[in-house]
């Protein structure tokens, strides 16, 4: 019985042993204090950034994302206002952050990707197409409206198109302070230095002459 016992007593300290390292590898690490403010001005670089001493509340504050941004000015008629730790310092270590994203009507938010988060949209105003295609080339899509949510996994392609006559918005949740974007058609065609010409021309299996009049449509006005 003896022998038995032991058995099944190493049996579970080796389980517990494996449950630690898969999750001290997997998690966040925990904050080791109540607050660390960025100090967006410092000049040394870590993994997120240094804590400053002199707090006050406007540190947590940011009203950027109260009324809709201005959609006109740019490519595809859709604008994202970030609140994220560099328009709130104070969320530096908290992982997390949000983004307003506003659409003008037969508009996109083009295909992207968000390296460091997933994200989930809650829509205030409008009906939008939205969806992400997985590593199995799997497109998850749905239509959403007013005071629905819909959830892009981190990581994937995802998009959100605005099919209406009129405006729509949303407000973004993410599990990052900064959860990084990375939007394909200006990551493609907007590099700089440029992506060589000839990898763009085998990527999509077309002439320079398409290549060219793309890239002209990225070049700064």
């Amino acid at each position: 019985m003896a022998a038995a016992a032991s058995v099944v007593w190493r049996y579970l300290g080796v389980m517990i042993a494996l449950q630690l390292v898969m999750l001290s590898s997997t998690a966040d690490p925990d904050m080791l204090q109540d607050i660390c403010v960025a100090d967006l001005t410092s000049a040394v670089k870590v993994n997120g950034y240094v804590c400053k001493s002199n707090v006050t509340a406007d540190d947590f504050f940011f009203a950027g994302i109260a009324n809709p941004g201005a959609t006109n000015n740019t490519i595809f008629g859709s604008l994202v206002t970030g609140a994220n730790v560099q328009r709130i310092p104070g969320l530096n270590t908290l992982g997390v952050s949000l983004s307003r994203i506003d659409y003008a009507p037969n508009s996109l938010n083009p295909p992207h990707t968000h390296p460091r988060a997933t994200e989930v949209v809650f829509v205030l105003y409008g009906e939008l197409d939205v969806g992400f295609i997985t590593t199995a080339n799997v497109l998850i899509s749905k239509s959403i409206k007013k005071g629905e949510v819909f959830a892009f996994p981190k990581g994937l392609l995802h998009f959100q198109k605005n099919n209406g006559m009129v405006p729509a918005a949303v407000i973004s949740a993410f599990n990052s302070q900064l959860p990084g974007t990375q939007t394909i058609p200006t990551t493609l065609f907007a590099a700089a230095p440029p992506v060589p010409d000839n990898v763009l021309q085998k990527a999509f299996q077309v002439d320079a002459k398409v290549i060219d009049d793309i890239k002209s449509k990225f070049a700064p006005k």
